[in-house]
């Protein structure tokens, strides 16, 4: 049983660090555990990878066969099946922005029920390997992560609005209607990272160019581009959730509405099979029922 359990693990994690980080264990005894069940079954179970391992075949069919049962175990005499237990915190991660504007305010209530929190903040790559290792409970993703070694649902579609204080806006609505996106070259361009991401895809989605703009100013969270902006150091590219109030204030100003806008879809991501702590069942349902009255 403990070499299954081992087993799986390391099959969910995609790695013998990640799965001896989740199971409490040392690497060696993980190491030594998968070669012991590998001479049992005389199969090779995972290719062994410069990072990682990646399962075989085999070790597809055995995940098959065995998880349901271990998880089914696992969920009823896991850590905090024990009366009177109080449930270990809830490890969150996702974007900053995301998180501080839309999950915690919506996850306020549990936390008053007495569900605990631990987040953290990051890119959605590195947030999905550390999940892998069993640094995190859940993610909020920006990217559906590929393999089988995470399971996701989308959460949220989120648009992306072209936007600018209005001192800009009255001088560059309308030429940008006629003239097209050229018009705002000269302009400073604040944004998230150098390399442009979010403005970049939106030229390609709504205009069919290339971004030539050079950043002006660049700032690695989007609460900090929207100051910068309604601040009248130019324009950006911001996801609506996080600009609505400004857009109905007046404080900033949609340079262009396209009929189709660019829209990213946000993942809730997870290790597959039924979750040790019931807590991070409560957070997760909850997120998927308010991301419903989300717009």
């Amino acid at each position: 049983m403990n070499l299954l359990r081992t087993f799986l693990a390391v099959y969910r994690s995609g790695s013998f660090t990640g799965a001896a980080q989740l199971l409490g264990l040392s690497q060696p005894t993980v190491t030594t555990q998968m070669r012991a069940l590998e001479r049992q079954t005389g199969r090779e179970l995972f290719e062994r990878l410069p990072r990682g391992v990646a399962p075989t075949t085999v070790a597809d069919e055995l995940a098959a066969r065995v998880a349901p049962g271990l998880d089914m175990l696992a969920a009823v005499a896991g850590p905090d099946a024990g009366a009177g237990r109080r449930a270990d915190p809830v490890h969150l991660a996702g974007p900053a922005e995301f998180l501080c504007t839309r999950v915690l305010p919506s996850l306020a209530p549990l936390v008053a029920d007495g569900v605990r929190l631990r987040v953290a903040t990051g890119l959605t790559d590195a947030l999905l390997d550390e999940l892998r290792a069993g640094r995190h409970d859940l993610v909020i993703a920006t990217i559906r992560p590929r393999g089988r070694a995470l399971s996701a649902v989308p959460l949220t579609d989120e648009e992306f609005v072209l936007v600018a204080a209005p001192s800009w806006a009255d001088r560059l609505k309308e030429p940008l209607a006629v003239e097209g996106p050229s018009v705002l070259h000269p302009v400073p361009l604040v944004t998230y990272a150098e390399d442009l991401p979010i403005v970049r895809r939106y030229w390609r989605h709504v205009f069919g160019r290339r971004l030539s703009c050079p950043a002006a100013v660049t700032v690695p969270d989007l609460r900090g581009v929207k100051a910068a902006v309604v601040g009248g150091a130019g324009f950006s590219v911001l996801p609506r959730y996080l600009c609505a109030d400004e857009l109905v204030s007046g404080a900033l100003v949609p340079l262009h509405e396209p009929d189709d806008l660019p829209i990213n879809t946000g993942y809730l991501v997870q290790r597959p099979g039924a979750p040790g702590n019931t807590d991070v069942i409560r957070v997760r349902e909850h997120l998927l029922e308010a991301a419903r009255t989300w717009s």
